[in-house]
């Protein structure tokens, strides 16, 4: 059994402060093999009865690529619109997707009517499916952070429009949309704060004892 020191639990807790919702990316294309071992780490993440509901779609082909991105604007343009006038000029400012820069775009699905690991734990909570594949996207997620390269989820689109773009199963729940690659630059600030969108709060403000 390995043994997870100190110096070890401090790089984790780096990669954890420095993990950021990319959105600006280099052209330049990913290792041989590097989506493919993303994946496979991503796998390792839990799930309700040991289901591994997650379903990878890599978007390559230039059509659908196109399809989706049409489908961010469309969104995105609603989105503008229902903006407090205050906040308007704010949003339309924020770069809210990477797909023009991205060399690898992933979408993740969950497949809620799978067999595997006979409903275990589904009954009164069939959202663990979705759970499941939240956490297999995190894991994607730090797993890239620790080779230096950057995930972007792009959540301004419409899943209906994503699932008939890219030919999957209709039973197939979209979960998130993800532009992959090296990030422009490195920060440990989110985006948005930055931006002076949001910013974080302290923990305790979450917490509540009963």
């Amino acid at each position: 059994m390995p043994q997870f020191d100190g110096n070890f639990r401090a790089r984790l807790y780096d990669l954890l402060r420095w993990r950021r919702d990319v959105r600006r990316f280099k052209r330049e294309p990913l290792p041989e093999g590097a989506i493919d071992r993303l994946i496979n780490l991503a796998c390792l993440a839990p799930s309700v009865g040991l289901s591994e509901p997650w379903r990878f779609v890599l978007v390559e082909d230039p059509a659908r690529r196109a399809a989706i991105r049409v489908n961010f604007e469309i969104c995105n343009a609603a989105a503008l619109a229902m903006q407090e006038p205050d906040r308007a000029a704010l949003y339309a400012r924020l770069k809210l997707q990477g797909m023009d820069e991205a060399p690898v775009q992933v979408a993740v699905f969950a497949d809620r009517e799978t067999v595997q690991g006979y409903r275990l734990g589904r009954l009164t909570m069939p959202e663990t499916i979705d759970y499941s594949v939240v956490t297999a996207i995190h894991t994607f997620w730090l797993a890239a952070r620790a080779e230096g390269i950057g995930v972007g989820w792009v959540s301004i689109i419409d899943p209906k429009g994503v699932t008939a773009a890219l030919d999957v199963p209709g039973d197939w729940i979209f979960i998130g949309y993800l532009c992959v690659g090296y990030p422009q630059a490195e920060d440990d600030t989110p985006t948005l704060q930055r931006a002076g969108w949001e910013h974080r709060h302290a923990p305790d403000t979450v917490v509540l004892r009963r």
